[in-house]
Parts: structure tokens; C-alpha cells; sequence
């Protein structure tokens, strides 16, 4: 039986097909099983150790310096005895093939490694021999891709591979040729150095996102995953389409520490899907709000798919500003997502749950109050801390770990006077809301490694491997204690024979967190290559040019055909994959498009662009992997899922042309109050596109309604745009002025100014925007100097000389040919104006919206709640 039958799978189904596509569906029994488990439990016994603090003084050196080797080396060996090569290979044994392709995927990963001083001798460059084991190694590599991730990924690299080979064959057009690659170069490239499958995507991968992954398992093998479900549900499941927003809430919670959003999928969905069309919702739109709470999951802090710490190396910037800029978006998102399921509700008038009091208002004020209390919670660590370390230096590290034991001895009691919490049956004739008075005691200890990960990453700005690794040694502890310490504070008989079960369980925990990463190894390898062909060929460069091609150079179509090709290049793509491509080869066309159109966009901002529109081909359909695991959930139709999931995730994608146009509201060079009141306007923003688009607000939108609506989100999001067509926010000056105008200016502000001149490649005249920074230094020549300019004028024209190397405009202007007949100059220059402040726009938005709200009460119909138990 497949999904298209419309059946929903059981539940041993569901977990073969998270298994078939997160950690493997072959699972041998005997010696060979036991072989599978100690090489998983040996690399997640590695990665912790590479991660912790001792490991420089324990692991040699050649391994750490070869840890990306040993990494990769471990997933192809585990992917070619986890997963299956064939539809019809067996699945309790391994065939002979099986063993060769990953025995010899492992020793061809390693051979840099094994043969690092011959690779050095010849300068880290491949010699034939080398070419040849090279090319053996991608050959493996894509089997074990193929094996692990599907064809597309594989198909992607060939494809990009072949490029390089056959980039200088007559047959590729003429916009797109290149010199090509020999087979040494080639090999060299992708394999030997560090800049194709060893690159910094694994880097990252072996680095950061493993340990991640790692603390996500230990944290449901604990039983976190299960407490986050009942306690969204015991808060929301009394409210209208209360299913569907604890499946938005339980899916956030999950979707913090979860790399895949089809396991996000199955392990809610499993639960709230039934409950969801049992309170009305069909099985297409029940999916389909498990597919956007599930995929929005992979843009949420910190972990965001393993993508937040790869954009930490491609950007440039700290962890920290990373998820910084992430958050707002990401929260708005899932703010506007339980509105939509609200709005739903109210549509069709849905029942209730249980026979608990309904009232909005104090559950969306003790959500808040929980999240609020729990982040300062996080921020207020610091001030014991640093007491604690400044009374006693020496051992203050000793005393700390002592009191945090301490706290989570004394909430592992608070636990043990409750019931362990057992997962519910949502297909149960009566279904009980679980208490939340008394739930929330069972698993509040869940939070204590959450607080120590949150602290080390945002107090102590430690590194994300490091925080991630003392998070997952409090886990470790966790789990070995938590049975042995219920079962004595209640009184059990022989409490300590529960640590042999706490034993297990951090041993299945690190078997599966091991090979959930597999997939995400593999993929992060095999992105290399394209990654590696970006750099090699300048490709890049071409993929601009074909934007600027369709988009006629319109800014707003540039952006909306670089979305479709970052939704095209994520289909069938795990998330870290995914935007490793994305980023490798579309953030360049935005970033270089949108200067020559006069937009200047933060890089991060543009990372997030194509971050957002990568994932959602998780959702979209042709390919989209998660609605068709909650189509299995729900036995809806799969693409009708994916269909409907694309409209509630409306405002996932709205967002990142939002944030290019308006980066307020990724908190960038903002203050506090300046961030709440961001905060607050873009909530209202995003909940008021969101009645647009669902044409229902407190009642159905007339369409002159809907339109005002869309007009006042736009006002909350961007109003700058607004006071723009009132008060320029920019004074032209002329060129010849521009000395003079920089010697004016205050240091710290921005010049803006528009370089023309001949193209370096095409030698095409083209204008690029380049704003300058005022240097703190005084006089218009040291200022000049300082930005690396050397003007040579020519009458009222302002010509430029090529900046020295390693100044500010030396990057921004290298396209620029300035050794060709036609000069490169300054064009343009723009001062900023004094103009109004741009949020007096919101003023006559919120005016309109209150209007329309007030229109809108007089014919809203009053509220039939249908309060009980749903048969």
C-alpha cells in the first residue's frame, strides 16, 4: 500500500519510513547488529570526545587535524550497513557489495590521512595515483548519497562535476564555458585539499552539527519530546482547533533541537494529526499544518537544520549575531501559523476538547509568561555565576557543577511525586486533556541541559561545539540517574538496578544520534563538490548573469526568479544540503544584483533569503518530502497536503523579501527598544497578512477589506517605502563634490555611492551601489585614504584609480575592469536627508486597521462554542 491509496500507515509503518529516510531502515540482528551499534556508539564516543575539553590532550593530533577524514569515513561505512542500495536488498542482512562499498568508501575517505605526508611532499596537490583513488572516493561517495539521500543530490553533484570536466566543450553555450579541469586539478580540488568534500560544509558538520544532533536525540531518548507534546497540548488543546496549535507549539519545541523536518513530522504529527481531524479539520489540512509547523521548525534558533552554523563561516559573523537575526522571523512565523489555525476554527466553527474553560486571553498571557520567565531565567544564570567565581576562582567550576546537581536532584524529586507521562492514544474514544498543574512537574528538569546550552552559547559566547558538548554531558547524566532517582525518592525497591537501564538508554541514545547523522554527513560532503565547482569555475558569476538575463534587471523579479531557483535547487534536499547549495550559488547573484540596482543588502540577510525559500521545498509539491511523510500521518492525499501547506506557509514566504527591504526586522543595528517595538509591530504585521490571506479577520473580509489589510501590512513591515514617496531619504550631490561631502560627514555615517565603469568579463558598462562608511579620522584626503579611494578628476567627472588592495572598496569594486579605455567613476553621490521618522506611518495604519476591526465586529456573527468530549 503506498500514500497515494489515501490510507494512513500504522504506526510501525511511520517509524520505518523516519527510519528509511533519517537513520536507515536496515537493522541486522546478531553479531552483525552488534557490529552496526558499537561502530555508531564508537563515533558519537569520538565526536564527544573531539568536542570536549580534554580532547586535544587525549586524541592525537593527526586525528584531530584529520577529524573531517574520520567523520566522513564513519557515515559511509554506517550508510552502506544501514541502508538499504536496493528496493529488494534485505534488510536483517548485509550483502557482500555492501561490505566492499563500505569498507572501501571508508579507507578512500581516510586516505588523506593515511598518506598525509606524501600528499604534503607534493605540495597538497594530487599526483596520478592520487587522481585515481580521488575519483574512487566520489564514486563511493555518491553510492553512499545515493543509498542515504535519494538521487537528487547525487544527480546535482554529477551534474556540477561534469561541468568541470566539460565545461570547454563546444557543445556548452557560450555564456557558460570555461577552460575545464584536468583530472589532477579536478581531484585536487574536490578531494585532496579542503576546498571540495573536505571543505568547510564538513568542517562544520564534524565540528558543530553533530553534537547538536547528538543532544537532540539524548533529549528525547530522555523523554523531552514527549513532555513538550503534553504540556502544548494540556495549554491548547482546550481551545478551538486546540489540536492543531499544540501541533504548531509541540513542533517549535521540537523542531529547536531537530535536524529533519520529517521526523518533526511523524513524532508530532503521529499525535495531533488524529486529533486534529477529529475536531474538524480534513485530512489534507491537518497534514498540511503539521507540514508548516514541522518545516517552519528548520528556521527556528538555534540549530535551524544545522544551517545556523554553517552561515556562522559563510557570512562571517559569530554565532550569536547568527541566531540573533534568525529569531524574529522565525517567531513571528510560528505566531502567524497558530493565528492561521485559529482562524481555521472560527471558519467552520469547530468543537472543543474536553470540558475545560475557555479563555484566550489567559492562555496566550501564561505562554508568554512561561517563554518570558524561561529566557530570563537563561539571562539571569550569569549573575550567581559570576558570584560564584568571583568568591572562589580556584574552584568555581567544582562548586557549580555541585549546585547544578543539586537542582536537577531536587527537580527529579519534584518529578517523582507525579506519574511518569505515558503517550496518549489520539484515536482513544474519550481523550483526556492532561493537567498542566500537575504534568509540568514531571519534566522540568528537561529544561536544566536546554538553560546550560543557552547559557554557554549567549553568556559565555563559548563556541556552539563546546556549548553543545557540556548541554549533552548533563544529558549524559540525565539519563544514566533519572530512573535510579524516581525510583528511591518513591520508594522502590532496589533503585539502583534502574542505572543498568539508564545505561541503555544513553547507549541508545548515542547510537541513534550517531546515525541520524549519517544522512547529514553525506550530504554536507556531497555539497562540497558543488561548493568546490562554485570556486573552481566561478560559475557563480554565470548564475548572476542568468537572473539578470530573465529579470531584464527589475530588482523585485530578480529576487522572486532567485527564489524559485532556491526552491528548485532544495527539492529533495535535506536542510543542511539544501542550503549549502542554495547559498553557494544564489546569495552571490543577490548580493552583486542588488548593488548594481541600488539595493545594499547585509550578507546575512541574503543567506536568510535563499535559506528560507531552499525549505520550503520540503513542503512544496512536486518533491515535497514532508507533506508526503504527513500525507502517511494523516492518509490524505499527498500533493492536495502539499498544496495547502504552501498557502499556510504564505507568510513563511512573504518574510524574506520583508526582511531584504526592511533588515529592522533581523534586529540589525537596532536597540532594544527599537527591537521590541520591531517586535511588536511586526507581530501585528504578520497576524494582519495573515487574515488577508485567509480572507477572514473577525468575520470574512469583503475584498476592499482584503486589500487594506495586505496595505497595512505592508505599512507595519515597510514603512520606509511609504515615507520615501513623502520625504526622500537621500540628497543627490553632484560628483564633483563628493571630497567635500565626505570631509562633512559625520564619522560612523554612510555615503552612498553609485561606481560606473566597464565590466572586468563582459566589459559592459554597469553601475554598482557601494556605501561608504565615514572613517573616524579628519580632513577629506585621510578619509579618501583610509577607504583605499584614489579619485583622478576629469573636469566635473570623478574617475577612480583601482582601490589598494585590502581597503573596504577592494572587494566591492573587483568586477570592475580599471585598465580598459573607458574610465571607472563616481556617478553618483547620495547624502542622507533629514527626513521624518519612518514609524510615524504606522500611525495611519493602525487608524485603518481599527476601522476596519470596528466595521467588521458590527457583522461578525457571536460565538457558538461547542464545549465537550468529541466522540
Amino acid at each position: 500500500m503506498t500514500t497515494a491509496e489515501n490510507r494512513a500507515l500504522s504506526e510501525e509503518e511511520l517509524q520505518e519510513l523516519v527510519a528509511a529516510s533519517d537513520s536507515g531502515a536496515r537493522s541486522p540482528t546478531g553479531a552483525v547488529g552488534k557490529m552496526i551499534a558499537i561502530t555508531a556508539l564508537l563515533w558519537s564516543s569520538f565526536q564527544v570526545l573531539l568536542a570536549s575539553p580534554i580532547g586535544p590532550y587525549i586524541l592525537p593530533g593527526d586525528l584531530i587535524n584529520n577529524s573531517r577524514q574520520i567523520h566522513l569515513a564513519f557515515a559511509i561505512f554506517l550508510s552502506a550497513m544501514a541502508y538499504p542500495l536496493f528496493k529488494n536488498s534485505p534488510r536483517d542482512s548485509i550483502p557482500w557489495y555492501d561490505w566492499i562499498l563500505g569498507l572501501g568508501g571508508a579507507f578512500l575517505a581516510l586516505y588523506g590521512y593515511f598518506f598525509y605526508d606524501k600528499i604534503v611532499g607534493n605540495g597538497g596537490l594530487a599526483d596520478h595515483s592520487d587522481s585515481y583513488f580521488a575519483l574512487a572516493g566520489l564514486i563511493f561517495l555518491f553510492i553512499a548519497a545515493y543509498r542515504t539521500l535519494g538521487p537528487v543530490m547525487v544527480l546535482l553533484a554529477v551534474v556540477f562535476l561534469g561541468y568541470v570536466f566539460f565545461g570547454s566543450s563546444e557543445i556548452v553555450p557560450d555564456q557558460i564555458r570555461w577552460a575545464g579541469a584536468s583530472l589532477r586539478k579536478a581531484m585536487s580540488h574536490m578531494w585532496i585539499t579542503s576546498e571540495g568534500v573536505f571543505g568547510i560544509a564538513l568542517g562544520v558538520s564534524t565540528r558543530f552539527v553533530f553534537l547538536f544532533v547528538l543532544f537532540g536525540a539524548l533529549l528525547d531518548k530522555a523523554g523531552a519530546g514527549n513532555y513538550f507534546i503534553k504540556m502544548a497540548f494540556g495549554a491548547l488543546g482546550h481551545l478551538r482547533g486546540g489540536p492543531a496549535k499544540a501541533a504548531v507549539v509541540g513542533s517549535a519545541a521540537t523542531g529547536l533541537i531537530s535536524g529533519s523536518s520529517i521526523a518533526n513530522v511523524v513524532t508530532t504529527g503521529t499525535f495531533t494529526i488524529p486529533l486534529m481531524k477529529r475536531v474538524g479539520f480534513s485530512a489534507e489540512k491537518a497534514g498540511s499544518v503539521e507540514v508548516a509547523s514541522s518545516v517552519n521548525g528548520q528556521i527556528m534558533p538555534p540549530v535551524m537544520g544545522a544551517a545556523a552554523f554553517l552561515m556562522v563561516e559563510y557570512v562571517g559573523i559569530s554565532y550569536v549575531e547568527v541566531i540573533t537575526h534568525a529569531f524574529l522571523p522565525a517567531i513571528i512565523s510560528y505566531i502567524a501559523l497558530v493565528y492561521i489555525v485559529h482562524l481555521e476554527a472560527v471558519k467552520n466553527n469547530m468543537p472543543t476538547i474536553g470540558n475545560k474553560a475557555v479563555n484566550m486571553f489567559n492562555t496566550v498571557l501564561g505562554m508568554f509568561g512561561f517563554f518570558a520567565g524561561f529566557a530570563l531565567l537563561c539571562y539571569a544564570t550569569q549573575y550567581p555565576v559570576a558570584a560564584i567565581v568571583s568568591l572562589f576562582p580556584e574552584g568555581s567550576g567544582l562548586i557549580l557543577a555541585i549546585l547544578l546537581g543539586l537542582v536537577y536532584v531536587g527537580l527529579i524529586y519534584l518529578a517523582s511525586k507525579v506519574e511518569d507521562l505515558e503517550p496518549d492514544d489520539p484515536n482513544a474514544k474519550v481523550v483526556e486533556l492532561p493537567d498542566l498543574a500537575q504534568i509540568y512537574k514531571s519534566g522540568l528538569y528537561y529544561l536544566l541541559p536546554i538553560i546550560v546550552l543557552v547559557y554557554f552559547l549567549m553568556i559565555e559566547r563559548k563556541s556552539p561545539g563546546l556549548s553543545a558538548f557540556w548541554a549533552t554531558f548533563m544529558l549524559f547524566g540525565i539519563l544514566l540517574t533519572q530512573k535510579s532517582l524516581k525510583a528511591f525518592f518513591r520508594g522502590e525497591d532496589n533503585p539502583i538496578s534502574r542505572l543498568k537501564d539508564g545505561l541503555f538508554d544513553l547507549i541508545d541514545g548515542m547510537i541513534d544520534g550517531a546515525r541520524n547523522m549519517i544522512g547529514i554527513g553525506l550530504a554536507t560532503a556531497t555539497a562540497g563538490i558543488i561548493v568546490g565547482t562554485v570556486s573552481l569555475t566561478g560559475i557563480g558569476q554565470v548564475m548572476a548573469d542568468f537572473v539578470e538575463f530573465l529579470s531584464g534587471g527589475n530588482l523585485i523579479l530578480m529576487l522572486i526568479f532567485v527564489a524559485i531557483l532556491s526552491l528548485i535547487l532544495g527539492m529533495g534536499l535535506p536542510t543542511t544540503a539544501n542550503y549549502i547549495v542554495v547559498s553557494s550559488l544564489m546569495v552571490a547573484v543577490v548580493v552583486e544584483l542588488g548593488a548594481q540596482s541600488g539595493l545594499v543588502v547585509p550578507l546575512i540577510a541574503v543567506h536568510l533569503f535563499v535559506f528560507y525559500f531552499g525549505i520550503m521545498a520540503d513542503v512544496t509539491p512536486p518533491v515535497g518530502l514532508a507533506s508526503f511523510a504527513a500525507a502517511a500521518v494523516s492518509g490524505g492525499d499527498a500533493i492536495r497536503t502539499g498544496f495547502t501547506a504552501f498557502f499556510y506557509s504564505l507568510r513563511t514566504v512573504a518574510l524574506p523579501f520583508v526582511f531584504i527591504f526592511n533588515t529592522d526586522l533581523l534586529l540589525i543595528d537596532v536597540t532594544v527598544t527599537q527591537g521590541i517595538i520591531v517586535f511588536i509591530t511586526a507581530t501585528i504585521g504578520i497576524l494582519v497578512f495573515t487574515a488577508a490571506t485567509m480572507n477572514w479577520f473577525l468575520t470574512k473580509n469583503r475584498i476592499w477589506e482584503t486589500v487594506a489589510l495586505l496595505v497595512i501590512a505592508f505599512a507595519l513591515f515597510r514603512p520606509g517605502f511609504f515615507m520615501n514617496q513623502i520625504q526622500p531619504p537621500f540628497e543627490e550631490i553632484e560628483p564633483a563634490a563628493f571630497s567635500q561631502a565626505l570631509a562633512d560627514a559625520e564619522p560612523g555615517s554612510t555615503l552612498r555611492t553609485i561606481i560606473s565603469g566597464p565590466d572586468f568579463d563582459t566589459f559592459e558598462r554597469k553601475d554598482v551601489t557601494v556605501p561608504l562608511t565615514v572613517p573616524d579620522v579628519e580632513g577629506a584626503d585621510a578619509r579618501l585614504d583610509a577607504l583605499g579611494i584614489i579619485l583622478v578628476p576629469d573636469g566635473d567627472a570623478q574617475n577612480m584609480d583601482e582601490p589598494g588592495f585590502g581597503t573596504e572598496l577592494s572587494d566591492a569594486l573587483s568586477s570592475f575592469d580599471f585598465y580598459g579605455d573607458e574610465p571607472v567613476a563616481i556617478s553618483s553621490v547620495q547624502v542622507a536627508s533629514n527626513q521624518m521618522p519612518k514609524e510615524l506611518i504606522w500611525i495611519p495604519a493602525l487608524l485603518l486597521l481599527a476601522l476596519i476591526a470596528f466595521l467588521q465586529k458590527s457583522r461578525a456573527p457571536a460565538p457558538t462554542l461547542r464545549e465537550g468530549e468529541v466522540a
